[in-house]
């Protein structure tokens, strides 16, 4: 009888190892009083919040030269965070010019006063009633942040999209709010037809509907930031920022000269573009350079 038992359990763990890879992973339980950011995970058709270990080193000061939507921005998410009426933002503009890393620093900035964070990639907005859905009646503040919102022509999931956000938005509790970024200020690509059949009524200039539905998108969101491509003097000023909070905890001493910022120039040319992130990837190439040349 032993023997038959002991047969019969050692099948059972054998079975049960190779079903356990097929179950699903147990869903992890956040304390929003010490997370400060989650990623919504799909799982199969369902899915859940995924907590993240963020840092807040990126602070508003650190973005130079977008005073104007920092402001604009962080006015925005003073009211949420007070309970006060406030917009879902769209951050529209060229790449690499502080969109996402503002709303990181809006995070740092006001993280102590119960601002949380939650990442949620487009092609899962569509489950936006389930995130909503778990962060009702929570104490804390939640901005839905979706990086990259954008749509190539042909893909029709936008008109799922407008839908689905018309009726979470709409409904979400006055704790959540959405913040998402683009490089397109119409989150879709207009074509030349689409601007074919515009016409005339009573001396006003009326689009057609293609127009009209391709625009409703980005009109979910109640507040526009406009990102601009960097100057020349925008972007070495950006350099010099970096470059001192990078050497400032090595000792570095340094300054800023007509040499430096040639090398700038030529780093941010050989790679096409002139922004933020271009500027701090040199900072960090110039820095770590002059450092191992003191070794």
């Amino acid at each position: 009888m032993d023997a038959r038992l002991n047969a019969f359990l050692e099948r059972a763990e054998s079975v049960l190892a190779r079903l356990e890879p097929l179950l699903p992973a147990p869903r992890p339980h956040i304390d929003w009083n010490t997370t400060l950011a989650a990623r919504w995970q799909r799982d199969g058709r369902s899915g859940y919040l995924l907590p993240l270990d963020v840092s807040l080193d990126i602070r508003l000061s650190d973005l130079i030269g977008v005073d104007k939507q920092r402001d604009q921005l962080g006015r925005n998410t003073h009211q949420f965070i007070n309970g006060l009426p406030a917009n879902h933002a769209l951050l529209w503009g060229s790449r690499g010019t502080g969109k996402s890393s503002l709303v990181r620093a809006l995070l740092a900035e006001h993280a102590s006063a119960g601002l949380r964070l939650i990442e949620i990639e487009r092609d899962h907005l569509a489950d936006l009633p389930r995130v909503v859905e778990q962060l009702h009646k929570l104490a804390q503040r939640f901005i839905l942040f979706c990086d990259d919102l954008s749509f190539e022509a042909g893909e029709g999931d936008y008109r799922v999209l407008k839908s689905v956000l018309d009726g979470s938005l709409e409904q979400a509790p006055d704790n959540v709010l959405l913040y998402a970024t683009s490089n397109r200020r119409h989150l879709v690509p207009e074509k030349q037809s689409d601007n074919e059949n515009w016409k005339m009524v009573d001396g006003e200039l009326h689009p057609n509907e293609a127009v009209e539905d391709k625009i409703a998108l980005s009109d979910r969101f109640g507040l526009w930031l406009s990102f601009y491509p960097f100057t020349q003097e925008h972007f070495l000023d950006v350099v010099e920022h970096w470059i001192g909070q990078l050497a400032r905890p090595a000792g570095l001493a340094w300054q800023r000269d007509e040499a430096l910022e040639i090398l700038a120039v030529r780093w941010a040319t050989g790679r096409g573009n002139r922004n933020g992130r271009c500027a701090y990837q040199f900072a960090r190439y110039w820095v770590g350079l002059q450092l191992l040349e003191q070794k």
